[in-house]
């Protein structure tokens, strides 16, 4: 089973935190959905033939696209794929853009699961992000592809924000929880490297959060949703009934996806690729048979490193038998030498086959994950 995950690199307004690879000219448009369309076609055969079980539509801003592209691109991949019945299928969109001819259109295509980029609840907090929306276009766009029959939503909500105070944050979280929805993604505000807020950070324009304040802010988040029935079941993510991201939950637990677009990557077990980052040349390339692609092939330590990295982060974390089976015993030995003070400190748990980050050790999993990896 694979994934298939699509970019969408367009955008109305670009955020001021955002470092993927998006633009706000659409000139291209048309063409890059062609584009996509042939390349469904050139590069069917990366995951081997493997039967789909969930389709993403990330950016960008997918939300920005119409029916009709939307059209094409599932026609071709319907074409040229085996497409699992129940596959999750998941669109990214901005709040100001599920309006309710919009919605109507979404549900007559293959989307069972929304995505929605809200980011906060907080005007303020919005317009320092450089968001289209309002706190209140927000709720009500929850509230629409919900009264249209949408019951998979999750939002994504970003702390840590310059000048965010806890009672800003609990109210964010609260706004959530009475929506009713169904996941909720939550990652603290990164100062990337050639984005707008990094920028004012170098330039002395803003101050970060306090540290302290950040991980009060992440165990507010842990405990509030938790309480409210939500299971915490990645570091960044949280589920009600069992609606996990299955989409990222496959790179997590290293299933083959194709990434198809401009700057998309892809794994299909013996390598890592990666689409050139450039709408304009993509177009040219693929239109012209080629996919400019470039390739990592994994050898054994980078493999492992994949094994540590992602399972430690899920609540299923590394699984000793299958650590066993893939690396030997030389590997399973190293593994165990490192995460020993670990769990004798109480940051992971070890239940003879499986490791497990503690809740006290998702606080430093960064640092955790760091010395268990094959240097």
């Amino acid at each position: 089973m694979a994934g298939i995950y699509i970019h969408v690199p367009f955008c109305k307004t670009r955020c001021i935190y955002c470092d993927f690879y998006t633009g706000t000219d659409k000139t291209l448009q048309t063409r890059y959905i062609e584009a996509l369309c042939q390349e469904i076609q050139l590069r069917k055969t990366y995951i081997d033939s493997e039967p789909i079980k969930t389709i993403y539509f990330g950016g960008g801003t997918p939300s920005q696209l119409a029916k009709l592209d939307f059209e094409k691109i599932f026609n071709k991949i319907y074409q040229n794929f085996e497409v699992f019945s129940d596959a999750e299928i998941t669109l990214e969109a901005n709040p100001d853009d599920l309006n309710d001819e919009y919605l109507k259109n979404l549900r007559l295509l293959p989307f069972n699961r929304i995505s929605i980029g809200i980011q906060s609840f907080d005007d303020r907090e919005l317009r320092f992000l450089k968001r289209r929306h309002n706190a209140q276009k927000a709720i009500n766009a929850v509230k629409k592809a919900q009264d249209l029959g949408f019951n998979n939503i999750s939002i994504d909500l970003i702390y840590g924000l310059p000048g965010q105070t806890l009672k800003i944050w609990d109210h964010n979280l609260e706004t959530a929880i009475t929506l009713g929805i169904q996941h909720i993604s939550s990652y603290h505000l990164i100062y990337e490297e050639g984005t707008v807020l990094n920028n004012l950070l170098q330039t002395n324009k803003l101050e970060q959060v306090d540290e302290e304040i950040s991980l009060e802010m992440f165990s507010l988040l842990i405990n509030k949703l938790e309480k409210a029935g939500f299971e915490h079941y990645e570091i960044s993510n949280f589920a009600k009934d069992g609606l996990y991201s299955k989409h990222n939950t496959s790179y997590w637990k290293g299933e083959k996806y194709l990434g198809l677009g401009t700057a998309a990557h892809s794994y299909n077990g013996a390598n890592r690729a990666w689409n050139i980052p450039s709408i304009s040349k993509y177009i040219k390339d693929v239109e012209s048979h080629v996919v400019n692609s470039e390739y990592e092939i994994l050898d054994e330590k980078a493999r492992y490193n994949d094994f540590i990295l992602t399972g430690l982060r899920t609540k299923w974390g590394v699984n000793l038998d299958d650590m066993k089976k893939l690396f030997g015993d030389k590997m399973l030995d190293y593994c165990l030498q490192y995460a020993k003070k670990y769990y004798e400190q109480g940051f992971l748990q070890n239940t003879g086959n499986t490791l497990r980050l503690t809740t006290k050790g998702i606080f430093i999993s960064d640092s955790i994950m760091s010395d268990m990896m094959y240097i």
